[in-house]
C-alpha cells in the first residue's frame, strides 16, 4: 500500500499487478510468483526499465522505502520529501522506525480495512500493554511532527511519511483504538485523502476471503469469547 500511494499521490504512471495472497509459505501460489519477479522474494517490488542499459532485464527495486528514494531520485520535482532540511531528516527518521517497529500493534491488528471490530479492540486496549505503548509512541510522533510542519500532514504537504503510516492508520480504525484529541484529525485528514480512499476501495473490491487471515471475525453466534483469541 505505502509504495502504491506516493505513486497515486503524486501523478506517476505505472501498472499494477495484482498478486493473490494465499500464505507466506514457500510453496504457496503467492510466494512462488513474487519469486518470479523479485530475486529477494519480497513484496512489495517495483519493476522498471534499466536506463543504464536498456537492452537489460528490468530493473527490480523491493522494500517500501528503497522504492521510496528510487522514486524520489527519478522524479525530483515533487515533493515526496519535505525540502525543509529538519523536516526531511525527521520524516526518514520515523518512516524508518515505521518498518522497524510497531511489532506489537502488527501482531494483534492485523490489517483488515473493510471489518469494523471494536469490541476485539476493547480487549485488545485492555489486556495488551504493548499495543498501548505502541499507539502512544504514535500519538508522540505525530504530535511532533504536526508542531514542527504545523500541518496539515506530518510534514505539512502529503509526502512518503503519510504513505508510510496510512495503513497502521487503517488498522486503529478498525479495532477503534483510542487517540487523542489532537492527533485525530489527522488521522480523518488521512482517511479522506483522495489516494487512500481509492487504495482502500481497490482492496476491498479484490479481496478474497481467507480464513486463516480472520483471527477475530466470526459470524457464527457459537464462536467463544473474543478474548479467548488474545493469546
Amino acid at each position: 500500500m505505502r509504495p502504491w500511494l506516493v505513486l497515486h499521490a503524486f501523478g506517476i504512471q505505472f501498472t499494477e499487478k495484482l498478486i493473490p495472497f494465499d500464505g507466506f509459505p514457500e510453496s504457496s501460489q503467492f510466494k512462488q510468483t513474487v519469486a518470479k519477479y523479485s530475486p529477494a522474494g519480497k513484496d512489495p517490488f517495483l519493476q522498471c526499465s534499466n536506463s543504464a542499459s536498456p537492452q537489460a532485464d528490468p530493473l527490480i527495486i523491493w522494500e517500501t522505502l528503497a522504492i521510496i528514494e528510487y522514486l524520489v531520485e527519478q522524479n525530483p520535482q515533487f515533493k515526496i520529501w519535505p525540502r525543509n532540511v529538519a523536516l526531511h531528516a525527521q520524516a526518514r527518521s520515523l518512516c524508518a522506525e515505521m518498518q522497524s517497529s510497531f511489532f506489537a500493534l502488527r501482531r494483534h491488528c492485523p490489517t483488515n480495512i473493510d471489518a469494523d471490530l471494536p469490541q476485539i479492540g476493547r480487549l485488545i486496549w485492555r489486556d495488551k500493554l504493548l499495543v498501548r505503548k505502541d499507539i502512544d509512541r504514535l500519538k508522540t510522533a505525530w504530535r511532533i511532527m504536526l508542531t514542527l510542519s504545523k500541518g496539515p500532514f506530518l510534514a505539512g504537504e502529503f509526502s512518503a511519511l503519510d504513505a508510510c503510516y496510512a495503513p497502521i492508520i487503517t488498522r486503529i480504525q478498525t479495532y477503534k483504538l483510542p487517540v487523542s484529541e489532537d492527533t485525530a484529525p489527522y488521522m480523518q485528514r488521512i482517511r479522506q485523502h483522495p489516494s487512500v480512499k481509492k487504495s482502500s476501495k481497490d482492496a476491498i473490491e479484490s479481496a478474497v476471503f481467507r480464513d486463516f487471515e480472520e483471527l477475530y471475525r466470526f459470524n457464527s453466534k457459537d464462536i467463544p469469547d473474543p478474548a479467548e483469541f488474545l493469546v
